[in-house]
This record gives C-alpha cells, sequence and structure tokens, in this order.
C-alpha cells in the first residue's frame, strides 16, 4: 500500500535527515519547535482543503488532502506512531 511506503520513508527521513529533505527540516529542531512547525503545517493544510471543498475544485481538493494526510503522518512518526496502531484504530471504529 503507497500510504505504508510512504510512512517508511517519512520514518527513515525523521531518524537519517538526509541534507534536503522536508522532512528532515520539519522535524530537526528541538522537539518543542519541530512539533510547532509539524502542527502548523497541519493546520494550514487543513484550511486549504476546507478553502478547496467551499470552492468546489476537486483537482485542489485531491491535493489538499494529500498535503494534509502527508504532514499528519510526519507528526505520527515523529510521536513513533506506528502506521499499523493507526490501521488499528481504524479497524476499531469498523465495528
Amino acid at each position: 500500500m503507497i500510504l505504508e511506503e510512504v510512512y517508511e520513508i517519512i520514518k527513515q527521513r525523521i531518524k537519517e535527515k538526509p541534507e534536503g529533505s522536508y522532512v528532515a527540516k520539519l522535524t530537526t529542531d528541538d522537539k518543542k519547535t519541530a512539533i510547532n512547525k509539524i502542527c502548523e503545517k497541519i493546520g494550514e493544510e487543513s484550511t486549504e482543503l476546507i478553502l478547496a471543498a467551499k470552492d468546489d475544485k476537486k483537482d485542489e481538493i485531491i491535493y489538499e488532502a494529500a498535503d494534509l494526510i502527508f504532514h499528519t503522518m510526519v507528526l505520527l512518526a515523529y510521536k513513533n506512531i506506528e502506521f499499523e496502531e493507526l490501521l488499528k484504530e481504524f479497524e476499531r471504529r469498523k465495528k
């Protein structure tokens, strides 16, 4: 599944912090600053998704939803939450 692949790449970039990596840039500072940066991006992408939805722009909705999901995955990985834990929560809610 592509989301799991992306998640593994995010985890790797948080750990290895390769030069030029956007994920590394978000997560290199001290923990408080890194969390603030990540949360600001989540807030920004949430707002952009809402605006795209209100404007009924399908392409923008898809683009902004992908950005929001990506930054949420960065937060989860930074907080050492495994992707499987998220999937288990969806399974639990399905019942």
